[in-house]
Formats: C-alpha cells, sequence, structure tokens
C-alpha cells in the first residue's frame, strides 16, 4: 500500500465529480496535489469551490486544457504521480460534437501519456468507463468482455483506453486504467440520472420526467470509487491492466425512480420523455461489474450500500439547491 503523505502528485479533470473527490481524498492523505482543471475566463474552479477551505487552499491550480500539450507537460513536471480523469462525459452532447470528444478525449489523451513518459512518472492512472462495453453481452461484466462503442462518447472512451495500453506496451510506460461503472455522490452533474430524478422531486415536480426506464445499471457510491483509485495507483500488479470497479449489483432506470420516491415519501406519477432516450442502437441496455479482479489485486469490496448512498446524496442537494438542473433537459 502507497502512503501519499509528501508525494507530489497531478488530477486532470479536478474540477468534477469524481475529480474533486479524488483531490479531497488525495490532501486528506498529505499528498502535495496539483489540479489540472479547465481555463474558463471567469476563474471557477469547478466542484473544488465547494471543498473546505483547509482542503482546497492546499490544492495547486493549473487552469488549462489536456488538449494543450505544453500546458499538459508543465503540469505533470515533478509529480510522482497521475489520475488522469478529465474527460468530455456527456452522451447527448457526444451526438451533437464527436470531434470535440475525440480532440479532448483521444488527443488530450496522448498528450497525458507523452508527457508522462517524458517526466518518468511512478504510476499513471487513466480513467476509463463501463460505457466502452454497450450493452452487456455476457454478465456480470468482466474486463475481457468485448468492448462496443454504441456512442461517439463510448468510442472516444475505447480509443483513449487502446492509446494508454499501447503506450504501456510500447514504451513500457506504468500505466493501469481503472475502468469505473456508474459512480453517483455528492457534486455529481444534474444531468445524471440519480442527480436529475433527486433534483426534480425537491423542486415539487407533481410528474417526474424522466427517458427510458428500462437500462439497468451498476450504481456505486463515489467513496468507493475513489478509493478504488487510490489503491490501483499503489497496485503493481495492475500495471498495464484494466480493473473494474462496481458496486455488483444492477437496477432499471425504473426500479431506481421508485426507490428514490419511496425512501424520500415523495411519490409521484412518471412520464418518460422521447426528447430524454437515446438513439435506439445507442442504447445501453445492461450494465454490471464483476469486481473479482479488484477483489483479488486490493482486495477491494464496496462499503456504503445504495440506500445509504441516496441518502448522502440527496442531504447534499437540500444543502446545495443550485445544482438544481433547468427545465428543459440539458446535454
Amino acid at each position: 500500500m502507497v502512503g501519499w503523505a509528501g508525494r507530489q502528485v497531478l488530477v486532470t479533470g479536478a474540477a468534477g465529480f469524481i475529480g474533486s473527490h479524488l483531490a479531497e481524498a488525495l490532501v486528506r492523505e498529505g499528498a502535495n496535489v496539483r489540479a489540472l482543471i479547465r481555463y474558463n475566463s471567469a476563474g471557477r474552479r469547478g466542484h473544488l469551490e465547494g471543498l473546505p477551505a483547509d482542503v482546497a487552499d492546499a490544492i495547486e491550480i493549473v487552469a488549462s486544457t489536456v488538449e494543450d500539450s505544453s500546458a499538459v507537460r508543465a503540469a505533470v513536471r515533478g509529480c510522482d504521480t497521475v489520475w488522469h480523469l478529465a474527460a468530455l462525459i456527456g452522451i447527448p452532447y457526444s451526438y451533437l460534437a464527436p470531434r470535440h470528444y475525440v480532440a479532448t478525449n483521444i488527443e488530450g489523451t496522448v498528450n497525458v501519456l507523452e508527457a508522462c513518459l517524458e517526466h518518468g512518472v511512478r504510476r499513471l492512472v487513466h480513467t476509463s468507463t463501463s460505457e466502452t462495453y454497450g450493452t452487456a453481452i455476457s454478465s456480470p461484466i468482466t474486463e475481457d468482455h468485448p468492448l462496443q462503442g454504441q456512442s461517439p462518447y463510448s468510442a472516444s472512451k475505447i480509443g483513449a483506453d487502446q492509446m494508454a495500453l499501447a503506450w504501456h506496451r510500447s514504451f513500457d510506460l506504468p500505466v493501469t486504467i481503472l475502468r469505473p461503472f456508474n459512480t453517483f455522490g455528492p457534486r455529481q452533474s444534474a444531468r445524471a440520472i440519480i442527480p436529475t430524478l433527486m433534483t426534480q422531486l425537491l423542486s415539487g415536480v407533481d410528474r417526474l420526467q424522466v427517458g427510458n426506464l428500462a437500462p439497468q445499471r451498476d450504481m456505486n457510491y463515489v467513496a468507493d470509487t475513489v478509493a478504488a483509485f487510490l489503491a490501483i495507483a499503489g497496485c503493481d500488479a495492475a500495471i498495464g491492466d484494466v480493473v473494474h470497479v462496481g458496486s455488483g449489483q444492477t437496477r432499471s432506470i425504473g426500479d431506481l425512480a421508485e426507490r428514490i420516491m419511496n425512501l424520500f415519501d415523495r411519490k409521484v406519477p412518471i412520464d418518460q420523455l422521447a426528447e430524454r432516450t437515446r438513439p435506439g442502437n445507442s442504447e445501453v441496455m445492461l450494465l454490471l461489474a464483476d469486481n473479482s479482479k479488484a477483489e483479488r489485486l486490493w482486495g477491494y469490496q464496496p462499503t456504503v450500500g445504495l440506500d445509504e448512498g441516496l441518502r448522502r446524496t440527496w442531504a447534499w442537494l437540500e444543502e446545495n439547491p443550485g445544482h438544481f438542473r433547468p427545465d428543459r433537459y440539458a446535454v
């Protein structure tokens, strides 16, 4: 097990949902944390702004983009470990701007790979997604399941993953790939399924508006995903490999909606809206993680159950009403 105290580390995409939780955890572990976040003219730091002051003040901010190779090289310089989470992740937007996904997710990843090789990092943890599998052919899904790009987003992530593996095989870069299944929790974008269900109910709607109720997802609480990010970075046996983390359980979107309404006593009718559904051949119908490799490599076990994770997420949303999404579905 690697101790993080005093180590210089980099988290790309640290202003995002999982990235901000990972950066916070690393600060609390005593690491010297550098955060590469997307530049914006307002100087906003995304979810890093919501961290406790002592944690936020301990993070060194580099505002740029992974698409800028010189900025990436500068951010990586001097780092022991790099966690690469920066990516465009919104599936609806990927239908509208697929080239943007190639530029950020594939070309941006190549910039990170080249910088890590140049500066001789001890470990690069590259972030994948269960969306790379498309609809499960066999379940639960193991790491040798075929990859299927059913959206421009998932195709771009397949490309990024393969680049990471190629840099390991071609140049001996010490990279490992963590493939989280559907992570949820505080700070998640309100376009994701659990926050969009909860924010509608907290807003007092009389009808819950969703898309397809049939797809089944493996929902894993963010603290368990972050624990896996930390563990895999210290696991030599995972170098050059892909490893899953999920809850090992799956539920349909319809079941999730009913569970949330029952848990918080907010029962309303459900409307399925065509505008909130994916194109037919792009919809991923089943994702369920086989966690056995992570369990074998470092003893991974999810610790936060679904209901407890939902309660924590609901409580955070109640305390942060500005996180609510607009009335219209946003890409």
